[in-house]
């Protein structure tokens, strides 16, 4: 299956969208072990603009992330809150 298809419960994703947005919510949403960063939490290293300040020297973890469907389904919220609240919607998780 390709990353970038919605399952069969959702509609189908923008074939504009994919790559990486920078929308912020893979940094704010998931917890990140590597870096102490708690479920829903935004990372330390998220600026205001949601760009990484460690990006150089991020965490595997993070270095290896893959943009998918979600970013598709996140990206066009207009708040990082909003973002990471509908990431952790879909995955059934909560703050």
């Amino acid at each position: 299956m390709d990353r970038f298809s919605a399952p069969p419960e959702y509609p189908p994703r923008s074939a504009l969208v994919q790559d990486c947005t920078g929308c912020g919510a893979c940094c704010a949403a998931p917890d990140i072990h590597a870096l102490a960063k708690p479920l829903g939490v935004a990372c330390a290293n998220l600026a205001a603009d949601c760009r990484c300040q460690i990006y150089l020297t991020r965490p595997p973890v993070c270095r290896h992330y893959q943009p998918d469907w979600i970013c598709g389904e996140v990206a066009f919220l207009p708040t990082l809150e909003a973002r990471v609240t509908r990431f952790l919607e879909i995955y059934g998780l909560e703050h």
